[in-house]
């Protein structure tokens, strides 16, 4: 039996309006911060770079998403379309969070995202940046 690979719209190529609607629904699904829907997102063989960690497939997606929303607590996340071409997308985003003892940070910096005919993430590389901010710095 052959098992068919879901549509996840919107599809490349993008369009600006398109690839507005497809950074969107990415922030509203970090903002979840529920590991196994933001998965979902991504082919089954999905490559990464998130910072130094190098992570290939959905199991490891999720493994890495809990651990991160295990120490970044209150996490919220603001992502912009920076550039889209076919289908690549490219984004620069900021998100607050606080560790354990109660010190905010904000984290910013870019993501490369590359798409494939089902509007799957194929490949995602983020570089980010974490500085500390006090409570009354915030602006999520």
């Amino acid at each position: 039996m052959k098992t068919t690979t879901p549509l996840r719209p919107p599809l490349p190529p993008f369009t600006e309006e398109t690839a507005l609607e497809k950074v969107q629904l990415a922030e509203d699904a970090w903002n979840s911060r529920d590991p196994e829907r933001v998965s979902l997102a991504y082919t089954v063989d999905c490559e990464w770079r998130n910072r130094s960690e190098f992570l290939r497939g959905r199991g490891a997606i999720i493994d890495f998403l809990r651990r991160k929303w295990n120490r970044e607590l209150d996490y919220r996340l603001k992502k912009n379309l920076w550039a889209f071409q076919g289908n690549r997308i490219a984004v620069r985003f900021e998100y607050e969070w606080r560790d354990d003892s109660g010190q905010w940070f904000r984290s910013h910096g870019n993501e490369n995202w590359e798409f494939d005919e089902n509007g799957l993430m194929s490949k995602r590389f983020a570089s980010i940046n974490d500085h500390p901010i006090t409570a009354a710095e915030r602006r999520f």
